[in-house]
């Protein structure tokens, strides 16, 4: 099948003196209608994990090539292209299958990474408390368990003597399968303790009748500039992909109604997440499961917001936390310029057929916060009745820490 090109994207040449790899990212559009055409969000990522694009390129298909995803037409540009740029890997937007990744390998003479890895080598980058560490390595393993005939390919199976089947690579795949399994099987049981101590320490809010609010959103919408807008916090937050992965929870406390009330902010969402990751993540995003109410916050500065949102939603339906209760938060409300900006900071709107109360806001300049914490103040006392605690002593607590 003849692929039909897009305009071929170039940036500059890193320097010289880059201790960065030189990538080309490669995007296929199958006609879906979340396709990024610039890879901007690709190359966002790849910056994050320690890799500088030089060179992007796009084509068009109806349906990936079983042996090579982009076709060997593609493949051939491609080859061409890395030679001219010198680069160094080529990094997929999409999945490829352990077939479609060595044959690739094997055609362009170049290592091939997928969308899927890179997010792994990220959040192996990110993860910091010890949970976050052994959710990464999960999805790790189960990710390099299906691709372990690749990792071995200079072990070409051979015919031995009378009686003997295969060589050394299929003994050393066995081997690694074996250990990997072995890995996967231990690491499992440490997150079954882990999700045992978060849900005693779930019980030990529930039976301080604690409002426990989560915040989720896709990564880079400015969680946790505005977790810490709000409890005066000093969490890591940063204008780049995936800043915050380990769950953080601290008790914000609401003087109008003088209670405490458990905020929490957790990983950021994309699209495409491995599923991988939402599964050795679940312990963490337990903590959006269990709230009582969920801060979505949204780029509305950015031209695909309306995607973003629709990503978040998916991933909430698929770990169980679709119907909780939700407060849209419009942040970077500075960023827009006057003809984007709302007439009203505060307004209802349709969020998959459900009227959802939205706030506009700026966690970085400060501006609606306030609007935020009265409307926080106002769900509290519709939902519980309120209770007093001491302002005097707000304790901490961050969770996996």
């Amino acid at each position: 099948m003849r692929s039909t090109s897009l305009p071929l994207r170039v940036t500059n040449l890193p320097p010289p003196e880059s201790n960065k790899a030189p990538t080309l990212l490669v995007g296929v559009d199958f006609g879906l209608p979340h396709f990024d055409v610039e890879l901007q969000e690709l190359g966002l990522l790849a910056q994050t994990a320690g890799l500088l694009p030089v060179a992007r390129v796009t084509c068009k298909r109806r349906a990936p090539d079983a042996a090579l995803f982009i076709g060997s037409g593609k493949a051939d540009e491609i080859k061409l292209l890395a030679t001219q740029f010198g680069v160094q890997e080529i990094l997929f937007d999409q999945s490829l299958s352990p077939a479609q990744q060595r044959n690739l390998e094997r055609h362009l003479e170049l290592p091939v990474n997928d969308r899927t890895l890179l997010i792994l080598e990220i959040f192996g980058q990110r993860a910091r408390s010890h949970e976050g560490k052994l959710q990464v390595e999960l999805a790790r393993l189960q990710y390099l368990s299906t691709r372990l005939v690749r990792r071995w390919s200079h072990l070409e199976r051979q015919s031995g003597g009378i009686g003997l089947r295969g060589g050394p690579g299929e003994t050393q795949i066995e081997l690694d399968r074996r250990m990997i399994g072995d890995n996967i099987k231990r690491i499992k049981e440490r997150l079954v303790k882990v999700k045992r101590q978060r849900h005693t320490q779930r019980r030990q809010r529930d039976r301080r009748d604690t409002f426990n609010i989560s915040l989720v959103g896709y990564t880079n919408a400015g969680k946790s500039t505005l977790f810490n807008a709000l409890v005066k916090a000093r969490a890591y937050a940063a204008d780049q992909l995936f800043a915050t992965l380990d769950t953080t929870t601290r008790q914000l406390y609401l003087g109008d109604v003088g209670r405490m009330i458990s905020l929490s902010d957790t990983v950021g969402f994309i699209r495409d997440l491995p599923h991988g990751l939402i599964d050795a993540f679940q312990a963490t995003l337990q903590e959006a499961v269990d709230a009582d109410l969920l801060l979505h916050v949204v780029d509305c500065s950015s031209d695909t917001y309306l995607n973003q949102m629709a990503e978040v939603q998916s991933v909430l339906k698929e770990i169980g936390a679709a119907d909780i209760p939700q407060i849209l938060v419009f942040n970077k409300l500075d960023a827009l310029d006057d003809v984007r900006r709302p007439l009203a900071l505060q307004d209802v709107y349709d969020l998959d057929g459900v009227p959802t109360p939205r706030l506009f806001l700026s966690a970085q300049g400060g501006e609606g916060v306030a609007g935020l914490r009265q409307r926080l103040t106002d769900t509290v006392v519709a939902r519980r009745p309120a209770t007093v605690s001491a302002p005097d002593f707000p304790q901490d607590h961050e969770a996996g820490a």
